[in-house]
């Protein structure tokens, strides 16, 4: 069997890679022991997989299946899953009902695969009963899904993979921190400063085809959110992949892409979605949070 990740010596230190949650991942390491490099992308590695299993939507014997099959009856929640449950709620709040975890449903209607087919009218109204975090009843450690109601934690899975990671490469250091940055898909996060006390240099990549803006990260994470990937065009009007899950239709007029640094990822990908999802007042929302970040129109 091959082996699911790789590891190369850098200028530096070591890089590990490997595929998750349908994003590379990468482990940059700071330094020269290859033994140990190889104990932290294992530990990122496992991490990352324990989790993508855990929570993907594509697994039909895991953790979500067996919520989004429970035909209306209450599920006992285990401590991890019961986190990321009231983090969605927090998010769900926070965004007064725009950040909604049952909102997948709404791939059904919208195919966002390289054609130009806009849904109806009622294809998106058949839709939107069954959607509402409100709907459901959460009640520690229970949580009851109505019937025919999804959950997706795909919205803030990735993000909390990252920081988990970062913790379990953490536990193999020994007293002395050794400096390490992960990237998943652009989403990543750091544990302070490089060896030599400098800081990482992150590329954002630019949504126009044009050379990336290169950020200095010393600290904490970066995370971005936009639609440069997945998008429709239809008689000239574009559709974001990004949806408002009030009304079940593309949010307009939002960035192309945003992003958030951090203390930790899952803060900033949360602050980068609730960004896109105020459409044209992005801007806005971000200079009111007092966050750093970047916009791309």
């Amino acid at each position: 069997m091959a082996n699911p990740y790789t590891v190369e010596k850098t200028e530096h230190g070591f890089v590990g890679r490997f595929q998750a949650m349908a994003s590379p991942c990468e482990l940059l390491m700071d330094l020269h022991d290859a033994l140990l490099a190889q104990q932290f992308i294992h530990a990122c590695y496992t991490e990352a997989k324990r989790i993508e299993q855990k929570f993907s939507r594509y697994v039909n014997t895991n953790f979500m299946f067996k919520l989004n099959n429970s035909h209306g009856n209450a599920l006992e929640l285990d401590d991890e899953s019961a986190l990321l449950m009231d983090f969605a709620f927090t998010c769900y709040d926070m965004s007064d009902g725009l950040f909604d975890v049952t909102s997948g449903i709404l791939r059904r209607a919208w195919k966002f695969d390289g054609s130009d087919q806009v849904p109806t009218k009622k294809q998106i109204e058949d839709l939107l009963p069954f959607i509402g975090l409100n709907k459901t009843t959460w009640q520690k450690p229970h949580f009851t899904l109505p019937k025919n109601m999804e959950l997706d934690f795909g919205g803030i899975g990735k993000e909390y993979a990252v920081d988990r990671c970062l913790q379990k490469v953490t536990e193999k250091m020994s007293s002395q921190r050794i400096p390490v940055l992960l990237n998943f898909g652009g989403d990543l996060v750091c544990n302070g400063p490089r060896f030599h006390g400098g800081p990482w240099q992150v590329g954002i990549e630019s949504v126009g085809g044009g050379g990336s803006a290169v950020v200095s990260l010393s600290t904490g994470a970066l995370a971005t959110s936009g639609d440069a990937r997945r998008f429709l065009l239809k008689d000239g009007i574009r559709y974001s992949h990004i949806l408002n899950p009030k009304t079940g239709r593309s949010i307009m007029g939002a960035p192309r892409s945003v992003t958030v640094a951090a203390q930790t990822c899952v803060e900033a990908g949360l602050l980068s979605t609730l960004a896109m999802l105020q459409g044209a007042d992005a801007k806005t929302f971000l200079s009111e949070q007092d966050v750093v970040h970047w916009l791309q129109d």
